[in-house]
């Protein structure tokens, strides 16, 4: 048994389906305000920015870490 396919017709059915089915999900992220709904996720609903001095964290964090390595080397 076998198939016979017409390389033109299937190629051309082919690019029309994806076409299509890429236009249908353009249309859709348009209609979306958020795509990716990252906001939107229940454990960011009761979390706070950072606010202006939350670097600060990282420097002390760093400082701290290198005390502690000055203590134990020299």
């Amino acid at each position: 048994m076998g198939i016979i396919v017409n390389k033109e017709n299937s190629q051309d059915e082919l690019s029309r389906r994806i076409s299509a089915d890429l236009k249908d999900r353009a249309e859709e992220t348009e209609r979306m305000d958020d795509p990716d709904l990252a906001e939107d996720a229940e454990y960011l609903r009761d979390l706070k920015k950072p606010g202006r001095f939350g670097w600060m964290w990282f420097v002390l964090i760093a400082l701290a870490t290198l005390s502690v390595i000055s203590i134990i080397f020299f």
